[in-house]
């Protein structure tokens, strides 16, 4: 009888332990580290939106942000895939490109300055609630007379760190070309005029309705 029992708790073990294992197997979560748990992580390192109008040559978008250039509007979705350096590589609405934090790198971290240019926030719903003049001057990314600090940065972007360090001053300068800069000036953070070579403040400032 001894042996019996015994044979029969060997069995009554190997048929626990084929149960467990049965339900091991029929559990389809990946373990974490292999392959199918890395493919299901997160691929990009920011999903959000351009904060503003990127102006943009071939597939660099550069922190001059340089007003004669053709520009992405704002609202436009961007992925971030990576940050080498002073570079990060995105994806702007499907397009492969390259964010290049090119002057304000000792004022801050390419980090932080993507966190600026892709917001997590779609700024098109702040842009349908200003007022018609406003969304058309944004639409052509220039500049009017009583615009906001926001409506600015949305309109012609961020202006460059390493002039510009802080933005609570008087002014801020920015550049129509490289050899081209005009002046933003603040009274109670409207602003109050635009100066510059005249023809970059023609250009620069609507006039429409």
């Amino acid at each position: 009888m001894k042996s019996i029992f015994g044979h029969f708790s060997l069995l009554t073990a190997a048929l626990l332990l084929a149960l467990f294992s049965g339900c091991k197997g029929s559990d389809t979560r990946p373990d974490d580290g292999s392959p199918g748990a890395e493919a299901r992580k997160e691929a990009y390192m920011r999903s959000g939106y351009a904060c503003c109008n990127l102006h943009y040559s071939g597939d660099w978008i550069s922190d001059s942000n340089l007003a004669q250039l053709a520009f992405i509007p704002a609202g436009t979705p961007i992925k971030v895939k990576s940050i080498d350096g002073y570079r990060a590589y995105v994806d702007v609405d499907g397009k492969a490109m390259r964010l290049g934090h090119d002057y304000g790198r000792a004022q801050e971290t390419t980090q932080q300055w993507v966190n600026k240019i892709v917001v997590l926030d779609d700024p098109k719903l702040k842009i349908a609630k200003f007022p018609p003049a406003v969304r058309n001057a944004i639409a052509r990314s220039q500049l009017m007379k009583g615009m906001t600090t926001e409506q600015v940065i949305i309109s012609v972007g961020y202006p460059q760190t390493d002039q510009n360090p802080r933005l609570d001053g008087p002014f801020w300068r920015y550049w129509w070309s490289s050899f081209g800069p005009y002046t933003v000036h603040w009274s109670a953070n409207r602003v109050s005029r635009i100066d510059g070579h005249p023809e970059t403040v023609n250009y620069m400032t609507y006039t429409g309705k």
